[in-house]
């Protein structure tokens, strides 16, 4: 879990349910059952979680789905819900290696992610994959 600032006016900086959720309310549950499908089908008869070392190839799979766009993938699933929960994984990583987090060996087996908070995020912008063509 990513823990919010103490302070409230940092708090309403992060408007994550009228800036996220309202917005995106069909979009946001669609990535939902690509969560849930994934789970079911990598990590059968386990609770929900992002075993994070089973697929790490972010880029070229967020790729792929996009080239199938509008179409359901074979377990029913829309890839274009894919490659939105692959980007979340990207940026999701990104974010923490900007940090200068490193996940537990926990975490990495999929438990919840705990000490993480938008307060240690750098000030300054994370060079983007372009930056080092």
């Amino acid at each position: 879990m990513i823990n919010l600032p103490d302070a409230a006016a940092e708090r309403k900086e992060i408007p994550v349910g009228t800036g996220l959720l309202d917005y995106f309310p069909a979009a946001l549950a669609e990535i939902a059952k690509v969560s849930k499908k994934g789970n079911d089908q990598h990590n059968p008869g386990e609770r929900l979680h992002w075993a994070r070392g089973k697929s790490t190839d972010q880029f070229d799979t967020i790729i792929r789905h996009l080239m199938q766009r509008g179409t359901l993938d074979t377990d029913g699933t829309r890839h274009s819900a894919k490659a939105a929960w692959r980007a979340l994984a990207l940026l999701q990583e990104e974010l923490e290696r900007a940090a200068g987090f490193i996940p537990s060996a926990e975490s990495a087996k999929g438990s919840p992610v705990t000490g993480f908070t938008p307060a240690m995020l750098p000030s300054a912008p994370v060079a983007a994959p372009s930056d080092f063509v």
